[in-house]
């Protein structure tokens, strides 16, 4: 981080001195889509309590056991980008920009589980159950991406430049959609089987990423042209609270409505309060047990995901 920061100082600096004497002021406007392929993968949250694995479960009753697990990883960079741009030249060589974008990552897998034994109890029935289920998650965010722009100079209608600059997220939300498969059986008999989906929405805390972008423009007519930007951007988000909106069994509303899957559908099971710490002063049940109030939002341990990606932008300028 003090690496980039002292580059962007460095360039702040440098370009500054350059060509304060060139005359070429103007606005512009640019409009674009991009395209990110992710650049780092790290290890997903929790989800729902769920560590951040793929399991696959065999064998059955007694002899249910772990089979394989494998770390989930990957990051949200991934994804689609559509923005509009307002940039000001303050001569040939120097300008600055201002974006607004609508940022939409590709869903991901974050947690995994197959065939899991969750349920028998042979001195009160014989009757087992079975989970499988999948967390996906998937990012929606606006941001702002202001910039300093260098202009490389023109040459046959093509004039490169570069740009580093931050992007400051305004409103976004991470949605974590998971769809549980719970079977019951008695013997190789199945009794029953029961679609289980949930939608947890986790908000972000306020958070500043970086970026830095190569690209060209070339002029297709007197104030348009064409651009296109080669662009890495690397940041994390920190959640700050969560709750789960929607909560069905084969297709029937129980979001507040306790049943065998999901016993508790109190205030404190549906919200959570993401902090740093939690100890014996939080809303915890992990490590304030006695003193848990279930109508006031959980107290959960504070996890981050990552958002960085190399992404190509095509779009149109228009230069008054």
């Amino acid at each position: 981080m003090k690496k980039n920061l002292f580059a962007l100082g460095f360039m702040i600096c440098s370009l500054t001195m350059m060509g304060q004497s060139d005359t070429k002021e103007s606005w512009y406007f640019k409009v674009g889509g991009s395209y990110f392929t992710q650049t780092a993968a790290t290890e997903f949250p929790t989800v729902g309590g769920q560590l951040a694995n793929r399991d696959i479960y065999v064998g059955t009753l007694g002899g249910n056991k772990l089979d394989s697990r494998e770390s989930v990883t990957g990051s949200f960079g991934e994804g689609f980008r559509t923005g509009i741009t307002a940039g000001y030249r303050f001569n040939q060589r120097l300008g600055v920009e201002m974006g607004v974008n609508y940022y939409t990552s590709n869903s991901k897998t974050m947690a995994q589980t197959t065939d899991r034994l969750v349920s028998y109890n042979p001195a009160s029935s014989p009757a087992a159950t079975y989970l499988s289920f999948t967390a996906e998650g998937q990012i929606k965010a606006f941001d702002l991406a202001p910039a300093i722009v260098l202009f490389l100079g023109e040459s046959n209608g093509f004039e490169p430049y570069t740009k580093v600059g931050v992007i400051v997220p305004v409103y976004g939300t991470l949605d974590i959609k998971t769809n549980r498969n719970y079977s019951t059986f008695v013997g190789a008999t199945q009794l029953a089987n029961t679609e289980a989906y949930s939608k947890d929405v986790v908000k972000p805390n306020p958070t500043v990423g970086f970026m830095s972008a190569l690209g060209t423009s070339y002029k297709l007519g007197k104030n348009i042209s064409a651009f296109a930007e080669l662009e890495y951007r690397n940041f994390t988000v920190h959640g700050k609270t969560k709750e789960t909106t929607i909560y069905t069994e084969n297709g029937v509303d129980k979001l507040n409505t306790p049943t065998n899957f999901r016993q508790d559908a109190s205030y404190s099971a549906i919200h959570s309060n993401y902090v740093k710490q939690i100890n014996g002063n939080s809303n915890s049940q992990v490590t304030n047990a006695a003193n848990f109030d279930n109508t006031k939002a959980d107290d959960d341990i504070s996890s981050y995901v990552g958002i960085s990606g190399l992404g190509l932008t095509l779009g149109l300028k228009y230069s008054l």
